[in-house]
Parts: structure tokens; sequence; C-alpha cells
């Protein structure tokens, strides 16, 4: 509950006439002192009523490319019995660390009565927007006393980067069993996993077995090892992007086009592909449904980080240093055999620690984002894939005569 300016001044104006009034023998005085401080006395009583109101969301789609439209649908309902509700009301919208307030009208909102009050999302950046809970702001007639208070639930929008089309597609070191890829002329089929039961699972893959024991249908999992399975790997350490300022960094934004670009690539064509951020988060690594979605959802979600203060050892690199424990996850788990790596041009200097995975995946291709510079390195053995934005690097791509 806040007390206004107004409902300030009148109270200190009304406790200063009375006390002139009794003090001096002015009852006029003291007459209108008593008015101000009963005036306040009543807009303290009005605000802390609570009005009874039911508020329900929807939100259509939750998950769109940038530039997209979305559309989140307000039902405000009063489910008191008397007095209408004459409310402002401003629901949250944004992210989170820099929300704002989208004005919602509840004017003489009657008892039993509902409204449906409508408004888009921005969208125009990738990220993850929050929208809620819807905060009602309550005030007397004589605007003395103001109470706001949250109703409803919250949702989230995932705006996704934009992605380019690529034609082609890496074909690792094996080739698809229906004819798609053929670089080795062999492959199979074998045991990942178990998973639960999801509807459209062949009823030959659940192991009875381990369903008796969990109480639930397993599903067994299997991967096609004769399908190249990709690996993208993000980096989203703040001083890999030169360009990183307030409102983040153009170029980071087109590294995460690019990574979308591959995702639908590889979605397209059926192919296994998982994503891995600098930071440590990760998605993916299997072609059941949502899989893609998943992934979409970390690009959406990643942001720059800044590197832990740490001591350097004698080779002048952290022991930990978030990208050496990148690369030593994927040396030691090897999640695929293409490995495609993403960074800006403040990050060149690391392109050699992630030329080292050579021996660990078959195919390196190594993505550099942003304006180009004087004398960049020429990594030897590995795809160096330069391009600018996203929709370059899509060309790029395309462009590579042989994966």
């Amino acid at each position: 509950m806040i007390v206004t300016l107004r409902g300030v001044g009148l109270t200190t104006g009304g406790v200063a006439l009375l006390a002139t009034g009794f003090t001096f023998g002015y009852p006029e005085l003291a007459i209108l002192g008593a008015t101000a401080v009963l005036a306040q006395l009543h807009a303290l009583a009005y605000a802390a009523l609570r009005p009874r109101l039911s508020v329900t969301r929807a939100v259509d789609p939750d998950r769109v490319a940038r530039g997209e439209g979305s559309t989140v649908t307000l039902t405000v309902r009063n489910t008191g019995r008397f007095g209408a509700a004459t409310l402002v009301a401003h629901d949250r919208c944004g992210p989170a660390h820099r929300p704002a307030a989208v004005p919602v009208p509840l004017l003489r909102l009657r008892p039993g009565r509902d409204t449906d009050v409508s408004y888009p999302v921005p969208t125009d950046r990738r990220g993850v927007v929050e929208v809620g809970p819807l905060q009602v702001t309550r005030r007397d007639p004589l605007g003395l006393v103001s109470v706001s208070r949250s109703h409803g639930d919250t949702a989230r929008i995932w705006v996704y980067p934009r992605s380019h089309l690529m034609r082609a597609v890496p074909a690792g070191i094996s080739r698809s069993l229906d004819g798609r890829l053929d670089r080795v002329p062999h492959g199979a089929i074998t045991f990942d996993t178990l998973r639960e039961y999801v509807i459209g699972d062949e009823l030959r893959h659940v192991h009875w077995r381990t369903s008796a024991k969990v109480g639930e249908l397993m599903v067994r999992e299997h991967l096609d090892t004769s399908l190249p399975r990709l690996v993208v790997l993000l980096d989203d350490r703040a001083a890999s992007w030169a360009d990183r300022g307030p409102d983040g960094s153009a170029a980071f934004e087109s590294a995460c086009e690019a990574a979308a670009s591959i995702v639908s690539a590889a979605t397209r064509e059926d192919l296994p592909i998982t994503l891995h951020l600098v930071s440590g988060p990760a998605a993916g690594g299997s072609r059941i449904r949502g899989a893609s979605r998943d992934l979409l959802d970390l690009l959406a979600e990643a942001e720059l980080r800044d590197a832990p203060a740490s001591t350097t050892d004698a080779d002048g690199r952290t022991p930990d240093e978030p990208l050496v424990t990148a690369t030593n996850r994927l040396r030691q788990h090897r999640p695929g055999d293409t490995l495609i790596y993403l960074t800006g041009t403040a990050g060149l200097g690391d392109l050699a620690l992630v030329s080292g995975l050579k021996g660990s995946f078959p195919s390196v291709a190594l993505g550099v984002l942003g304006p180009r510079t004087a004398d960049e390195p020429q990594p030897a053995g590995v795809l160096l894939l330069r391009a600018e934005d996203g929709a370059d690097f899509a060309a790029v791509w395309d462009g590579v005569a042989r994966w």
C-alpha cells in the first residue's frame, strides 16, 4: 500500500489544522483538519478492500522465430458479488532483466462479468519473454492511496533466432542406410538408452523387464550409427565477441542464427544433432519427437556470460576456463563425428584449442562470425567458415565443395 503525495499532503495538513484548532481555540480549523484525516482513513479502508478477480492467460503461439507474431490474451473475471470493479491493471511483459508494463483497461467490471484483453508480444529480439503476473492497482476516488496486487499466473514465450536455408549437410564418416549419404559402405543400429514410452512408439521396442521394475512402460532407444551425428559448440563467452555492448552483441545473434540454421538442416534430413554451449548447457542428441524444440529453446535462452575470475597457469590459460572444460568434455564423451564450433572475432586466439579436437572428431569446422579483421589466423587441418552474419554463414556453408 502506497500513500500518494496528495495523501501525504492532505494528512499532514489535516493534522496541522487539528493541532492549531485545538491549541488556539478555532473550531473551524479543527473541523477542516478532522475532515482531512477522516478522508485519508476512508481512502485507506477503500484501498484495503481486495477485489475478487479471476485471471486466465493464453499465449498463441508460445514459440516463434524472431519477428513472427505472438499474442497474449487475458480473461479477467470479477468473481465478487457486490460492486463493480474500476481498476488500473498492467501486465508484465519482457525479458526477466528488463520487463515492460502493458496497460490493461478494466473499467467498470461488473460482478460476475468478464472481459478479454489481447496484446501483441514484442518478438523483435531473440530470447525468452516473461509475461505476467497481472498487476492490478486500486486507488480511492480522491487518489490518496494506491495498492498494487498480483493476479493470475505467468507464461513464457521463446523467441527463436532466425534460420536460413542450408541445402548441404555434413556426411560424417559413414552413410545413411537409405542411401542419402555414402561416404562409408557400412553401418549399424545399436542400443543407446532406455526412455519412457510415448504415443507412436512400436510395442516391439518395449523393454518389459525394466517396465515391470519401474512400473511404467520403458522403450529401448536405438542409435543409428550409419547416420552422421552433428555437434554444434556455441561460444557464449562474453570475451569472444568484440562488439558486445549494453544491448548484447550483433555478431553473437548472427552465431545463434547460424546454429539455428544448422539445427533446421539436420532436422530436415532427420540427422541426430547435439547443441552445446561453452558455459555448459546442452540439448539434443536424439531424433525423438520434440528434440529440435529443445535445441531451439536452448538457443533462445543463450546469453553471453563473463568468465569467472581465476589464476592462470604457465601457458597463460585459466585451468577452469569454460572453453577448456567444454573441449575436455567433448574429447571424453565424443557425442558425434562432425563438430561445428561457432565463435566471434575476439575468440580467434582460441581456435587452436578447438582444432585440437581433430583427433576425437573426424570432421571439425570452425565458424567465425563478425566483421572481418586484418591478419586473421588460418588454422590448418580444419575447415574455416568465415562469415559476417547468419545469412552469409548459410551461403558459405552451402559453398563448401564436400563435407
